[in-house]
């Protein structure tokens, strides 16, 4: 039980990030574990994946509106989800500088439903594709929607590429846009269109940002007060009254939560966060000491 107990404080001290990319994995080994079981016993090992693929006509995404969801946290094979992890993995902390750890998990959701729903849009009105029946699977739309975010927000920021140097990420976000495109017509053509809607999803993101808007707002509500419902569900006896679902009930002297209640960190908040950052680096902040960092240099 030792692995088991390793990997369970893992997930549960790290960040959001971390948390994605576990999730990934274990998606990943669960499938294709039933893959195999499923292969042993004379059955079609890749039905295990039609329940959390995205097919390509509407009718029967209807039957399996899930799949928008469960389809962006699943991949085919190693090479597959090595590749989709490590660029999360990249893109995804250098997100970490600029937003908040809900705007990670918020336009990873959001960026791989906006694939999904472009996917599903050409192949039912694209003449090409009208008569094709195909299936989604895989991170990368939400992973595109971070670069692209990231490239609309910092346009400027250089990161070191092999053989290349230091590249501006826009045009990193350049030539993963465009190879997308080019790459409709040829034999991924489903998986290019879900690239650009996340593509999409990150560009709307990011200018929404710069107008003051978050478009993950209300899908990291709606993650709060599940999670919230559901653990008021698991213990017994009422919840405190005055205690928001999910949140903190603020009296005086509780400045944690008086920063839950508000939105608005203090000055004495901003201070303890300055000083870890220069005593332990920025890897060092817990997620919440991120979120105080993002509001305070928003609000300046």
């Amino acid at each position: 039980m030792g692995i088991l107990d390793d990997i369970r404080r893992h997930y549960r001290q790290g960040g959001i990030l971390l948390r994605i990319i576990y999730i990934n994995v274990g998606m990943f080994l669960l499938l294709h574990a039933v893959a195999l079981v499923a292969w042993l016993m004379g059955s079609q090992a890749p039905q295990a994946l039609l329940w959390v693929e995205v097919p390509s006509r509407w009718q029967v995404l209807l039957t399996r509106p899930w799949t928008l969801l469960t389809y962006c946290f699943a991949h085919y094979d190693v090479l597959h989800i090595l590749f989709n992890m490590l660029w999360l993995y990249w893109m995804g902390r250098i997100f970490l500088e600029f937003f908040t750890p809900k705007h990670l998990a918020g336009l990873y959701v959001l960026g791989g439903i906006g694939g999904a729903l472009l996917y599903v849009a050409a192949y039912t009105l694209l003449p090409p594709l009208a008569n094709e029946n195909s299936y989604l699977l895989g991170a990368s739309a939400s992973v595109l929607a971070i670069v692209v975010a990231l490239a609309v927000y910092t346009p400027d920021y250089r990161i070191g590429l092999l053989f290349l140097g230091q590249v501006a990420l826009k045009w990193v976000a350049v030539v993963c846009v465009l190879l997308s495109v080019l790459g409709i017509g040829a034999s991924n053509t489903g998986g290019n269109i879900a690239h650009i809607g996340g593509a999409l999803v990150g560009l709307w993101f990011a200018l929404a940002i710069r107008r003051g808007r978050d478009i993950t707002a209300w899908l990291n509500r709606s993650i709060d007060w599940l999670a919230g419902l559901l653990r008021r569900e698991g213990r017994p006896g009422r919840p405190s009254v005055g205690a928001p679902v999910g949140g903190t009930a603020w009296r005086p002297g509780n400045r944690t939560a008086r920063h839950t209640a508000t939105n608005e960190p203090t000055e004495a908040d901003l201070d303890r966060v300055l000083e870890k950052i220069s005593r332990s680096g920025y890897a060092s902040l817990t997620d919440s000491e991120r979120d105080i960092l993002f509001r305070a240099s928003r609000r300046r």
